[in-house]
C-alpha cells in the first residue's frame, strides 16, 4: 500500500531541510552508557569434560585480567550426548551444559572473580549457552 504524502507534510519537511535545526541523536547517550561493556564468547562444543573445564578456567581468568564484564559460554544442549545411553553415568553431569557450571561453582578461586552465573538459562532445556557476569578487576 502506497500512502500519499500530504501537502502539509511536504511543507513541514521542506521547512525542516531549509532550517538550521537538527534532529537530536538519541543513540549517543545510549552508546555512551554501553561503551564500558566488554563481552567475550567461548564455544566448548566438541570438548571432553576435562578439556572444557580446563578451557573455561583459563578463559575466565584471562577475561577477568582483561576487565571483561560478561562471558557467554556456549555448551550446546547435550541433545547428541552419548551419556544418555550409559546407565552408570550421570546424564546431567556428563553433559557440558550442566557440568561446566558445576565445575565453576565448585572452584573457589574462580567464584571470587564471578558476580553471577545465569542458572535460569542452564536449566532451560531449549538453551545451549549461559552467561557469566564477572566482578570488576581492581588490579
Amino acid at each position: 500500500m502506497i500512502k500519499k504524502i500530504s501537502k502539509k507534510d511536504k511543507k513541514d519537511w521542506e521547512n525542516f531541510i531549509k532550517s538550521k535545526d537538527k534532529v537530536e541523536n538519541k543513540d549517543i547517550n545510549y552508546f555512551e552508557n554501553k561503551k564500558n561493556i566488554n563481552i567475550k564468547t567461548i564455544d566448548l562444543h566438541g570438548c571432553t569434560l576435562d578439556e572444557a573445564n580446563k578451557t573455561i578456567k583459563n578463559f575466565i581468568e584471562k577475561s577477568f585480567s582483561q576487565s571483561v564484564n560478561k562471558i557467554n559460554v556456549i555448551t550446546g544442549r547435550g541433545s547428541r550426548s552419548k551419556n544418555k545411553d550409559d546407565p552408570y553415568q550421570s546424564i546431567n553431569l556428563g553433559m557440558l551444559k550442566y557440568s561446566v557450571p558445576e565445575f565453576i561453582k565448585n572452584d573457589n578461586e574462580l567464584m571470587k572473580k564471578i558476580k553471577n552465573i545465569d542458572f535460569s538459562s542452564i536449566n532451560d532445556e531449549s538453551q545451549g549457552s549461559f552467561n557469566i557476569t564477572l566482578k570488576k578487576n581492581d588490579l
